[in-house]
């Protein structure tokens, strides 16, 4: 497996990160894959909403976690593109708490040899 190859599967591994934390409700899981200066913005059920993550934290730890409660959450990770030590991935979820569908674009960098997620936008349905 080549240098960019290994990136691209360590990014992937970031984003599954992501898509495990949300899914079992581990808030600490998704701590370690946000860098602490992360952003967020997007559209959330037509409000537009800018921050930080520490609201999507919130909202996953007064859930019951999707793993527990049935819903039908799939996430789909639909392209990644890495340049030296940043990416970007777009992730499709669908039935987020049984609901919601998201279409996310992230933003990562490699700082200390690991992937964070730096920046995210969304949009839902």
């Amino acid at each position: 497996m080549g240098k960019s190859e290994s990136e691209v599967e360590a990014v992937r591994h970031a984003i599954q990160q992501y898509i495990d934390g949300s899914y079992s409700g581990s808030v600490d899981t998704l701590r370690k894959v946000f860098h602490t200066k992360a952003s967020m913005a997007g559209y959330l059920q037509g409000q537009l909403v800018i921050g930080t993550p520490g609201p999507f934290f919130a909202d996953i730890e007064k859930h019951p976690p999707m793993a527990e409660s049935g819903a039908p959450y799939k996430a789909e990770i639909k392209s990644v593109d890495v340049a030296g030590q940043i990416a970007t991935v777009i992730l499709v979820e669908t039935g987020f708490f049984g609901v919601i569908n998201f279409t996310d674009y992230f933003h990562l960098l490699k700082e200390h040899g690991e992937w964070k997620i730096i920046s995210k936008t969304f949009t839902s349905e």
